[in-house]
């Protein structure tokens, strides 16, 4: 089983642009990176910018995109960066997820990445040749 363990990063929300995590707490997420790794279970991870350098694409009921710039006033909670991991259950991605070295202001989501045996017939018929867009993204 797959699963994106998500980081919400409190106060993330309204870093500015060129916010940086400090060189211990990098090394100690180097030290988790790498313990994932060992255990042969990391697939793939991220961190991402602050939302500040983002910009979300809305659309109204008639599918016209609206571009906002971030940041945004309306967001409480926003994604810093992920984990992608293979386990053999839920339990064991979240006894991975409270092991990340993370203090008051981290929250981490851990979510079953959904595969496409777990859909329809129907809807794996629609999304035929989905998994070799998967595999070709680079």
């Amino acid at each position: 089983m797959r699963f994106m363990m998500i980081v919400i990063p409190k106060g993330y929300e309204s870093a500015p642009p060129d916010s940086a995590p400090s060189a211990e707490a990098v090394a100690k997420m180097m030290e988790y990176n790498k313990a994932l790794q060992k255990a042969g279970v990391l697939l793939g991870l991220d961190g991402l910018l602050p939302p500040s350098t983002g910009a979300r694409v809305s659309f109204d009921n008639t599918g016209k995109p609206t571009v906002t710039d971030g940041p945004f006033a309306e967001a409480k909670e926003v994604i810093g960066g992920y984990w992608i991991i293979q386990v053999r259950s839920r339990e064991e991605a979240i006894e991975w997820a409270k092991r990340a070295p993370f203090d008051e202001n981290g929250i981490i989501e851990v979510r079953q990445i959904q595969e496409m045996a777990d859909f329809p017939e129907d809807v794996q018929k629609a999304a035929e040749g989905f998994d070799q867009l998967k595999n070709n993204t680079r």
